[in-house]
């Protein structure tokens, strides 16, 4: 219909630029006419500036709204002026395509935030790059884990760790790996995990990470209870008849000494020497063995809000004594005194107080001992607490086993403060970490 409509209008147009053209000769030719010719002439010249106004604005809205299509300029709508009635429909077929396409542009835009959203809230970290190394996508699970804003190019993971970039790199599609660093105070083990892909005449690896650290920690935790417990029951069920019966032989024994039955004083008093010495032994492994349930029966936390400025006022206090007759300097900083946390005190209290004896012990007869308590909120926003010694520090062969159950360095040590002091930072939604360097400085991270 519109371009019937466009037809007409030309072919009227055309036709009378002819009829124009027959009048203007014949005036001349028959007629003789001097004046009509000229007004002939000018109509003419008017009826073709019509017609070339006519296509140029025919033209320009075609143009305009192929422009449109082209830069996906959907923004606007078509309003056609000069042009008659006979062209509403042209404007409302223009319009029509383009709400079209705007609807088409919409659907997607909703489609890609859609996407976004999902792949922003997995808490798995994805990165999307090229061969080349240029960054296509990203997700905010890889920002925080590795404390990035943005990434144009995989190479400046390097400043986390080079042999990651190494690894993103080169690990096949379909494989998967793992990794395991650390950067600062934060152990990373990264499982990871590529794909590739082509979008157009591009070649994608989608790589995943995912720090599994947390969960092979609590793993860990897990099996060690189980053990504790298994341990607990066999060792009770030995010891409790032991301690018993060497009460019961020690009584014995001292009614037939009594008695004067055919022990001599000296066989007597050894038999009452060693079942004493079974007996006191018997106590103390059945402490010790309750020393151990302490691991699997840590009271329900007692969660309200703690200032840290009292809770080392506290620490303070009660290790003050100890840290003066070690001639041991103990030292508060806090980034502000408003820091606040959602925990159980006397459960942080506890763990400083054990990190402190720790360091009591690491720093020992060395001059000029310091220890350090300091607070802060770190570029993630999570609230961290350090306490920072300049003893002899903890081998590197010895870092990754000092929160196992039962290990120790020292002689008479359990093995338990460190192991528990995990456990309830567990139970905080926390992590404690360590980093040493022998005979320069050893910290210890809590991070809520």
């Amino acid at each position: 219909m519109i371009y019937k409509k466009l037809e007409f209008n030309l072919v009227l147009r055309i036709v009378g630029i002819a009829i124009s053209l027959f009048l203007l000769f014949y005036s001349i030719q028959v007629l003789n006419y001097i004046v009509v010719p000229f007004f002939l002439a000018a109509f003419i010249v008017f009826q073709i500036y019509l017609l070339i106004q006519l296509i140029r604005k025919t033209n320009k809205y075609l143009i305009r709204f192929l422009q449109a299509i082209r830069y996906s300029d959907f923004s606007s709508s078509f309003e056609i002026d000069g042009l008659g009635t006979a062209y509403d429909d042209l404007k409302n077929t223009f319009n029509e395509v383009i709400s079209d396409f705007q609807k088409i542009r919409a659907e997607k835009e909703q489609q890609f935030i859609y996407l976004q959203n999902v792949v922003n809230h997995i808490g798995i970290g994805l990165i999307a790059f090229q061969p080349d190394g240029t960054v296509e996508m990203l997700n905010n699970a890889t920002k925080s884990m590795f404390g990035i804003s943005s990434l144009s190019h995989i190479d400046k993971l390097n400043n986390v760790n080079p042999d990651l970039v190494g690894v993103l790199k080169r690990l096949p599609a379909g494989d998967r790996t793992l990794v395991k660093f650390q950067e600062k105070d934060d152990l990373f083990q990264l499982a990871i995990f590529a794909t590739e892909f082509t979008i157009g005449e591009k070649c994608i690896k989608l790589v995943s990470i995912q720090n599994i650290q947390y969960e092979l920690e609590e793993n860990e935790l897990e099996a060690w209870q189980k053990l504790i417990r298994v341990l607990t029951h066999e060792i009770m069920n030995s010891i409790a008849p032991i301690a018993s019966l060497s009460s019961t032989v020690n009584s014995i024994i001292d009614e037939t000494a009594k008695n004067h039955k055919s022990f001599s004083d000296e066989s007597i008093s050894d038999i009452q020497y060693a079942l004493s010495t079974i007996h006191k032994r018997s106590n103390g492994l059945i402490d010790f063995v309750e020393s151990y349930r302490s691991l699997t029966r840590i009271p329900k936390s007692n969660f309200k809000i703690v200032k840290i400025v009292d809770l080392f006022k506290n620490v303070q206090l009660l290790m003050g004594d100890e840290c003066k007759n070690k001639n041991i300097k103990i030292g508060v900083s806090l980034e502000s005194e408003n820091i606040s946390l959602i925990a159980d005190e006397q459960q942080i209290e506890q763990i400083l107080i054990n990190l402190i004896k720790n360091s009591i012990y690491a720093i020992g007869d060395k001059q000029n001992g310091e220890i350090k308590l300091n607070a802060f909120i770190n570029s993630l926003g999570r609230i961290c607490i350090q306490v920072t010694d300049n003893g002899c520090g903890i081998l590197p062969d010895v870092l990754d086993k000092i929160f196992v159950p039962f290990f120790t360095t020292k002689q008479k040590g359990s093995g338990i403060g460190l192991s528990l002091s995990r456990q309830i930072m567990r139970l905080h939604g926390g992590t404690i970490t360590v980093q040493s360097e022998p005979e320069i400085e050893t910290i210890f991270n809590l991070k809520f």
